[in-house]
């Protein structure tokens, strides 16, 4: 599967399993990303996004969003969208 890097992650919310990310390109719910870290190395399926709070279906470049992430992750951590 070939994948492409579609922004980093900003900050982590511990308390909430959520991970803030800075996009280069776009992203919507149902896409499979993969976050690639110092510690980190997982797959999952985006279910869902919010932007300051209110949640949306699709985030383009330089949106900064907000999601549940599978497990922890830290600053600066790669994000990819794999392309089936």
């Amino acid at each position: 599967m070939e994948e492409k890097e579609i922004g980093k992650v900003s900050h982590y919310y511990g308390h909430l399993n959520v991970g803030i990310i800075e996009l280069s390109d776009t992203l919507k719910v149902g896409d499979t990303i993969h976050i690639k870290g110092h510690s980190e190395d997982f797959t999952q399926t985006v279910e869902s996004m919010q932007i300051e709070h209110a949640n949306i279906t699709e985030a383009k470049a330089k949106d900064v969003i907000g999601m549940k992430v599978a497990q922890k992750v830290h600053p600066n951590d790669k994000v990819f969208k794999v392309v089936p």
